[in-house]
């Protein structure tokens, strides 16, 4: 992976999206209603919102405008998220849409570029509700470190007090966080408050 040129974001967003099928396979309706290190969200609306982000992709393979998706899709069941992810991936697995511009909230970028950025959303939602609701929250390692390279790339800390980076300040990670959590972590995630709901 070359600073310009990314590795493939595609096994890493298969990875990201199946763990998050199998997260949200494992959510009770006890705790649709939970709070999430997502201020905005409670699990409910955070599932929903990662199935908007997977709708997202799949606008964008199409030559859409993302932007055009609601925030917050109207399922938020594995059922539904895993259905979205196959029509994703199944357009993504043509290699022009790697290098198609698109529209995105940061900017006109090349197709890669863009997936990395759905890569590390679901990732980091990911581990919001696997912690929201007790699950293990470390993904595959070998799959995150390629993702949080990139995010430490393009979203240094030094952009975190522009009105337009959707990014907290970084926080530091404990001594003993994963992957997952230090990627969090990079996005402005605490994560002292939550971690010890994780299984």
């Amino acid at each position: 992976m070359t600073e310009n040129q990314p590795a493939d974001p595609r096994p890493a967003y298969a990875a990201a999206t199946t763990w998050v099928i199998n997260l949200l396979t494992a959510v009770t309706d006890d705790q649709l209603d939970s709070p999430t290190p997502c201020d905005d969200f409670d699990v409910r609306t955070l599932a929903a919102h990662l199935t908007a982000s997977a709708q997202r992709a799949v606008v964008l393979a199409e030559g859409g405008d993302a932007f055009a998706v609601p925030r917050i899709a109207d399922s938020h069941d594995a059922e539904g998220y895993a259905a979205v992810v196959t029509r994703a991936l199944d357009l993504w697995s043509d290699d022009a849409t790697l290098g198609a511009m698109v529209r995105v909230p940061w900017g006109e970028v090349p197709g890669a570029a863009a997936l990395w950025g759905y890569v590390s959303e679901t990732f980091v939602h990911g581990w919001d509700l696997a912690v929201a609701t007790g699950q293990p929250a470390e993904a595959d390692g070998s799959s995150v470190e390629p993702v949080l390279a990139v995010a430490q790339q393009f979203i240094p800390a030094a952009i975190r007090g522009d009105a337009e980076v959707p990014f907290g300040p970084v926080v530091e990670p404990r001594p003993e966080a994963g992957p997952t959590e230090r990627l969090a972590n990079w996005t402005g995630r605490d994560a002292t408050r939550w971690v010890g709901t994780a299984v």
